[in-house]
């Protein structure tokens, strides 16, 4: 309606309300509207028209036409950087997101805002990329971004992600009033993630004493805390706490966790009992904890519903197999081994190519099994066979010095 008083105004021409226009579809989620008004705008397109249509594209997941947007803007600004980088980070695509970080990082005359920092740090965090949050937490206390809630928050999700504990904790207690219930759950399912259970449970305690009330995404960490602290009774006090105290009713996530804690802590029956009685559909990873669980404790019964499940759910997963046969091979259920191969072979799967990441510089480099397209493979290559003679000289030294004994 209002794009339809722009015509009978004679706004048709105005340059700045053909941005406006643009900027209004983009944030519809119209982004095929915003783009005709965007083409139809010719040669009057300005800076911010560019920003819509990029923002607008990355928002409804087409990355492809946004960087295509991107590399024919005439002139880019902090925006049109910032937008490509959320929009990768946003779409998961996090090597995609450090790339771009790293290009405006070179360009002259723009430099990062808070937004950019709080865009890029999940990517930094979701690769592992270390060194570059490292280097990126620097800038940020030079410009004094880190009073930005936002930033504070994705430089503490980056060292919990990446393992830095320790900096995670500190970057949380500079925090200090201004924490939002984001910053306690990263803190608390940081501890949990890395076996510091009680740590994160007593963090729980501290929030609820400070008046601060938890939501699901809060309950998950507790329950990873209690998993990791085989924790059983404490898990089940904090599950039927969920609704009766804090009106939340549990997720697939937090059964997930349940059936998972039970399985390894060997309670199987109730691990199974509970995921027949749960309000939802069990998933895969649901399915999955339970079948790894009789994995290690060697339930073949359980462990044949499980795979049933799983077969219905992820019929391509190789995976599913080799756990079914292992649980029958540590039975002594050679026939059951055998059955499972065969199945195996006669659907031709093929297990899915590791792969590991690991940052030097600043860069990123993905490095697959057995993979020779890296340009350093043969140094590479050449330095882990002088690791490997080394390991091999030292396990017969020490061989002989046991027989000398």
């Amino acid at each position: 309606m209002v794009h339809t008083q722009f015509f009978k105004l004679g706004f048709e021409y105005d340059p700045y309300a053909l941005t406006a226009l643009v900027d209004m579809y983009a944030k519809c989620g119209l982004a095929g509207l915003a783009r005709k008004v965007f083409d139809e705008m010719s040669g009057d397109r300005d800076l911010p028209a560019w920003n819509s249509m990029i923002t607008g594209y990355t928002r409804c997941g087409d990355l492809a036409e946004a960087r295509r947007l991107f590399e024919l803007m005439p002139r880019r600004n902090v925006v049109s950087w910032t937008a490509m980088i959320s929009g990768y980070s946003q779409n998961e695509r996090y090597e995609d997101a450090l790339e771009i970080y790293m290009r405006m990082e070179a360009e002259k005359g723009v430099k990062p805002n808070e937004v950019t920092i709080a865009s890029v740090l999940p990517a930094c965090a979701n690769l592992g990329a270390l060194e570059m949050g490292e280097r990126i937490e620097v800038l940020v206390r030079e410009k004094g971004f880190a009073k930005n809630l936002f930033v504070s928050n994705a430089l503490l999700e980056m060292y919990a992600k990446c393992g830095r504990i320790d900096k995670a904790m500190r970057v949380f207690k500079e925090i200090r009033h201004t924490k939002n219930l984001c910053s306690w759950n990263t803190m608390i399912m940081g501890l949990a993630v890395h076996g510091r259970w009680e740590a994160g449970l007593k963090l729980f305690r501290e929030m609820l004493t400070g008046g601060i009330s938890p939501d699901d995404i809060t309950f998950v960490g507790v329950l990873l805390a209690c998993t990791h602290g085989a924790l059983v009774r404490e898990a089940w006090k904090f599950f039927e706490s969920m609704h009766k105290d804090f009106c939340i009713t549990p997720k697939l996530q937090h059964y997930g966790c349940m059936v998972d804690l039970l399985g390894r802590a060997g309670f199987l029956n109730e691990a199974y009992g509970l995921l027949k009685k749960m309000p939802m559909k069990p998933d895969a990873v649901v399915w999955g904890a339970l079948l790894g669980a009789c994995s290690f404790h060697g339930n073949v019964k359980l462990a044949e519903i499980a795979a049933e499940f799983l077969f219905e759910l992820e019929p391509r997963n190789p995976g599913i197999y080799v756990i079914l046969s292992n649980v029958y091979a540590s039975r002594g259920r050679w026939d059951g081994v055998a059955k499972v191969r065969k199945l195996m072979k006669g659907k031709q799967f093929t297990k899915a190519v590791g792969y590991s990441f690991i940052e030097v510089d600043g860069i990123v480099h993905k490095f697959f099994v057995e993979d020779r397209s890296h340009p350093r493979s043969d140094e590479v290559y050449a330095l882990l066979d002088e690791i490997l003679c080394r390991m091999k000289l030292l396990c017969l030294e020490s061989d002989l010095d046991s027989e000398i004994e």
